[in-house]
């Protein structure tokens, strides 16, 4: 007996809507024998992205509009189900929605009296599950934080079912809007997981190409690719305390959003348009790679002085997300990691096309929380014990 359950993501960028849907097993732990069924993305229409982002604003957004969003996502992710359930004629049995994250504060602070962590990912569950007639498995993140973790990140759990290997150690590296890794030592047991975010992904990149350029992104890479990294911009910012901060860490538009980007931008002042595009896109590889040689390969037994073990012991990097659409900022990050030792390769070569593996990995986290199955990576998100993610919302 199977599943067919639907992922559905929509990640920092707030760009707008992936599905994926995955047949799974009813039954069965270890290693997931899941089978991609299809996997398709939806644009946001230009209104609805641009309240999204003012909606991350803590200063602009006002209570009724976040509520009125709520509910309008919902009809959207349902929307976007029903159009690739269609598309592909399949019966489906479950939904697992992210939702979009507005606010994600995985490290506690002060409060009204209190120390809190908070997160709020947004897209009302009870609607995807009237209009889909099947049940919805919705905010995954906050049964982490409950559990002491810092409800980031989530993937690992897909990460290290799809990826470990008796021999060789390897990098997940997924690059949304941002950039996060999980390291999976060879032969390691999920305790030994490490997985964090290392800093922005496509989030600095595309605020800088709206600033200068007008355009959501930079397509193809094609405008980084025409300028010049202005090296000791992107030398100055890597030493900022967060990339020093050690895992478990996370990030959002709270520390690489619209006035980290301003200031990004007053940095770079009297450069050339192409050149401030090229330097944010090497940005988010010199931080990735950054975080790799001070943060992983010590964890695989690799010292400063022995990269040479890196090549040696196969360590591979797996790239996934949408910044795998963009062959500068790949080839810039192939260039940074090359001397560490670390092949580069692409989760497609796994059978898992790079824009949809966070999709696939809520069908996974639905599918587990349906069967009352922990599947937050405590060694990754920093939480005391294994638990059960999400909520449910039944049709």
């Amino acid at each position: 007996m199977s599943m067919i359950v639907a992922g559905v993501m929509s990640g920092t960028s707030a760009d707008g809507i992936n599905v994926a849907l995955v047949q799974l097993p009813t039954r069965g732990r270890g290693r997931p024998r899941y089978t991609l069924l299809a996997h398709a993305e939806y644009p946001f229409p230009p209104p609805v992205r641009c309240a999204i982002l003012e909606m991350m604003n803590g200063e602009l957004a006002r209570v009724a509009d976040l509520a009125r969003l709520n509910f309008l996502l919902g009809e959207l992710y349902a929307e976007a189900v029903a159009k690739t359930v269609r598309k592909h004629r399949v019966k489906l049995d479950l939904v697992g929605c992210h939702g979009q994250t507005l606010y994600h504060q995985g490290v506690a602070q002060r409060f009204l009296g209190r120390q809190l962590a908070v997160t709020w990912q947004t897209g009302e569950g009870a609607v995807i599950a009237a209009r889909s007639g099947v049940p919805v498995v919705s905010d995954f993140r906050p049964a982490d934080m409950a559990a002491g973790g810092k409800g980031a990140p989530l993937v690992p759990f897909l990460d290290y079912s799809l990826y470990r290997d008796q021999r060789v150690a390897r990098i997940a590296q997924n690059i949304g809007g941002i950039a996060n890794l999980t390291a999976i030592p060879a032969g390691a047991s999920p305790g030994e997981v490490l997985a964090f975010d290392t800093g922005p992904g496509n989030m600095v990149i595309d605020a800088v190409m709206e600033e200068l350029f007008g355009k959501r992104y930079d397509r193809h890479g094609k405008v980084a690719a025409s300028g010049r990294v202005l090296d000791a911009v992107v030398a100055k910012l890597v030493r900022a305390p967060f990339f020093r901060q050690k895992p478990p860490r996370t990030a959002g538009r709270e520390e690489f959003g619209r006035e980290y980007a301003g200031r990004f931008l007053q940095i770079c002042r009297g450069a050339s348009k192409p050149d401030v595009v090229a330097t944010a896109t090497a940005l988010t590889a010199q931080s990735i790679a950054g975080a790799v040689q001070r943060f992983v390969l010590p964890r695989f037994g690799v010292r400063r002085d022995q990269r040479w073990r890196a090549h040696e012991m196969g360590v591979e990097m797996i790239v996934s997300g949408g910044g795998t659409k963009n062959p500068t900022l790949i080839a810039m990050l192939h260039r940074d990691i090359a001397p560490l030792g670390i092949e580069l390769r692409s989760s497609d070569e796994f059978g898992l096309p790079a824009e949809a593996k966070e999709a696939v990995a809520f069908a996974l986290l639905a599918h587990e929380t349906w069967h009352r199955r922990p599947s937050n990576v405590p060694s990754a998100t920093g939480a005391k014990r294994a638990a059960i993610l999400g909520k449910i919302s039944y049709a």
